[in-house]
């Protein structure tokens, strides 16, 4: 559906983008996480045609985004991060004038403006002015608005910024209902768990690079991989145990630093899968030392995205 080819923008001396290559299959909800300045506004830009590339190619269903801006933008919705709306027309005005920019007729005015409305859970405020609406119902509206024309592709930047808890809800359940309509949905977000909680698949960018692309499992997967080694002793065991258990680890030459001793309990970067975590509870066992508990440390999505990042 969507596919970026070596993208690229410079400006004056600085990359924004450093050849991004990248390809979302249609029906996706598609994270595009980093830290500010990553890159994530200015690649939506350039999708949105918006913003000219330095060099590479967008492609939307198979039309070139930069040789057939026209067609191209009959594909796409576009949310931007800091949205506008007009005070003063109704919510069904706002969302019937955009229809007639899209030149639909009224009769499709109509339909569409009714249908959004639902969408966005907006139909009682049908009659109610923009200017009485709270700011998430303002960004409902703005996300059904992008949606008048019935495009493929969705392209939502920060569509949750400044939301509480209960509208960051509700825009959930609204996302997940594009989904289950076919759309291809792109959102970005600097909040990796935020956007873990709805989407397919994520994209990593940092410093105009690709960092990361794929599901959210394969991502934590990845990272787990890293993870510390937990290792408790047995209760009582007494400080003989855990030093023999520390001398143990460092002369396994995998063991690369261990990051903490305290009572019981030892905690070790390993370097290496499976095979390695194994051999280092068999070395443990054959010393004597008596290990109750050793596992690798679950890495939540914050510590994941800090370590992908290279902040950690």
């Amino acid at each position: 559906m969507l596919r970026l080819d070596r993208l690229t923008k410079v400006y004056g001396t600085f990359p924004a983008l450093n050849g991004l290559s990248l390809e979302i299959a249609g029906g996706q909800l598609h994270g595009f996480v980093g830290p500010n300045g990553a890159g994530k506004t200015t690649t939506m830009r350039i999708i949105a045609t918006l913003l000219a590339p330095t060099s590479g190619t967008v492609e939307i269903d198979g039309v070139n985004v930069v040789q057939h801006g026209s067609e191209a933008r009959k594909l796409i919705g576009y949310m931007p991060d800091f949205f506008g709306v007009y005070d003063n027309l109704k919510c069904w005005e706002y969302l019937d004038f955009y229809g007639r920019c899209y030149r639909l007729s009224a009769g499709e005015r109509k339909q569409m403006t009714d249908r959004l409305l639902e969408l966005v859970q907006l139909t009682e405020k049908r009659e109610a002015y923009v200017e009485s609406l709270s700011r998430g119902m303002k960004q409902r509206l703005c996300l059904a608005r992008s949606l008048i024309h019935d495009p493929k592709l969705l392209i939502l930047d920060e569509p949750a910024s400044g939301m509480d808890p209960r509208a960051r809800a509700d825009m959930k359940g609204i996302l997940k209902s594009l989904r289950e309509m076919g759309k291809t949905v792109l959102i970005s977000s600097h909040i990796l768990p935020e956007l873990s909680e709805m989407c397919d698949s994520l994209t990593i960018l940092d410093h105009g690079s690709l960092v990361f692309s794929g599901s959210v499992d394969e991502l934590s997967e990845k990272m787990n991989g890293n993870a510390p080694l937990d290792i408790r002793l047995r209760e009582g065991c007494g400080e003989d145990a855990v030093d023999q258990a520390v001398a143990c680890l460092k002369e396994i030459p995998f063991i690369r630093e261990i990051l903490q001793e305290e009572t019981h309990l030892l905690r070790a970067k390993l370097e290496g899968g499976e095979e390695e975590t194994a051999q280092v509870l068999r070395e443990l066992i054959s010393r004597g030392v008596p290990v109750c508990d050793f596992h690798r440390a679950p890495m939540n999505l914050e510590k994941v995205f800090m370590e992908v990042t290279g902040d950690a």
